[in-house]
């Protein structure tokens, strides 16, 4: 995809991140009055990667556009920093958090969503905004990973940096019921101790295997569209 048609769909996407997060930060629920506030749903937390991605993504565009046909040596040194914390994010947080929030949102949900989105909640948010948070996400990274070319970490450094991610939110989120003696999903309260451990581990090997599944998915695409422009670059035989 060319140059500027990739730039105005980050900069479409971003704002629609931007309209969401303001969307739900406007809304006067219970929840966000609790210790902790909006950043303890991992939703939110993922609303907030995204935009802060896409974000990324806008300024290596005009950072882009910027240093073509500029020689300078230091502009180049900043776009390629830009660039490598484009592609970090994309494999490490945006796309394996964004799709296990919509893939784990909505298997919940479908099984009994009073376990994670209790039916008062439809007092509160509008169906669209719930979609904004819960499923756009998913087909927002998938056209990005199809547009754009993204250089993943070393398998180690990437799926450590998964990993600590992971324990750092259920520590948080196990930090939260310490406080308030409540847990942040309704599910929780329905697991037995081991059980909840247990739960905690599949979580962490299943975020691990999204950020495999974005390893396999990017070099696919890349090494497929390699070969067809490498085709048609080779000459016609007579």
């Amino acid at each position: 995809m060319a140059l500027v048609p990739c730039q105005v769909l980050h900069a479409a996407i971003l704002l629609s991140y931007c309209s969401i997060l303001c969307n739900y930060k406007a809304i006067d629920m219970p929840a966000h009055q609790t210790y902790g506030g909006s950043w303890k749903f991992l939703t939110f937390i993922d609303l907030v990667i995204q935009a802060v991605f896409f974000g990324i993504c806008v300024l290596t565009d005009l950072s882009s556009l910027l240093t073509r046909g500029n020689d300078s040596q230091e502009q180049e040194r900043q776009l390629k920093k830009l660039i490598s914390l484009r592609d970090w994010m994309m494999a490490v947080l945006a796309f394996p958090v964004g799709v296990f929030v919509v893939t784990m949102f909505w298997s919940i949900y479908i099984y009994d969503r009073e376990l994670v989105y209790p039916k008062l909640l439809d007092n509160f948010i509008p169906a669209w905004l719930n979609h904004g948070m819960h499923t756009t996400v998913l087909p927002f990274v998938l056209i990005e990973m199809r547009t754009t070319h993204h250089q993943y970490p070393s398998r180690s450094c990437g799926l450590a940096a998964v990993c600590t991610f992971a324990v750092g939110y259920i520590l948080w989120v196990c930090w939260i019921h310490h406080v308030t003696g409540v847990w942040v999903y309704p599910l929780l309260e329905h697991l037995s101790p081991g059980i909840k451990i247990i739960f905690f581990a599949a979580v962490t090997v299943v975020i691990n295997v999204f950020y495999l599944v974005g390893e396999v998915l990017n070099n696919y695409i890349w090494d497929t569209q390699k070969c067809v422009e490498e085709g048609k670059e080779k000459p016609k035989l007579e």
